[in-house]
């Protein structure tokens, strides 16, 4: 038996389940590649949801996978405050802030973290916001030296 969605969750219901679908990637260090994205949001009673996303290539093989937690965290304006924890193999850790308002988030990393081995990333951004029954997932970095600059974009739906 599924545990009750915890009160303080109802501001980010929106998320659970699953969604996959086609994502576009571009920065200014590499060639623009296509990629199909799945992602998890899922509970287990408490206040934060847990977060998988994965993704691949054309030709089914992996291409990225993080990991974290996304929690609310209090009343934010006309909106909420929520708080986003992400861990990836690469070596990278994102702590992001931002506010959930009418089933679209906006986040701003307050800390991201690495690895000694890991790829210089200096501060990210994300968005999730309901388009119709799309999930458009959006994410912008500034990586590598290279300046802040849109990442990535997916247009995801309930498979």
């Amino acid at each position: 038996m599924a545990p009750e969605l915890h009160p303080a969750l109802a501001p980010v219901a929106f998320l659970l389940g699953e969604w996959e679908g086609p994502g576009e990637g571009e920065y200014p260090t590499i060639t623009p590649f296509a990629y199909t994205e799945h992602l998890t949001f899922g509970h287990v009673g408490k206040p934060f949801l847990s977060y998988l996303q994965r993704t691949w290539a054309a030709d089914g093989s992996p291409m990225h996978t993080e990991t974290g937690y996304l929690r609310v965290t209090g009343p934010a304006g006309h909106g909420h405050a929520v708080e986003l924890v992400l861990s990836m193999p690469t070596g990278v850790v994102e702590v992001l802030a931002g506010t959930v308002v009418d089933d679209d988030i906006s986040l701003t990393s307050t800390l991201v973290g690495l690895s000694p081995t890991a790829k210089r990333v200096d501060a990210t951004e994300r968005r999730f916001r309901m388009e119709g029954e799309l999930l458009v997932v959006d994410m912008g970095m500034d990586a590598v030296e290279a300046g802040f600059h849109h990442h990535l974009r997916s247009e995801l739906h309930r498979p």
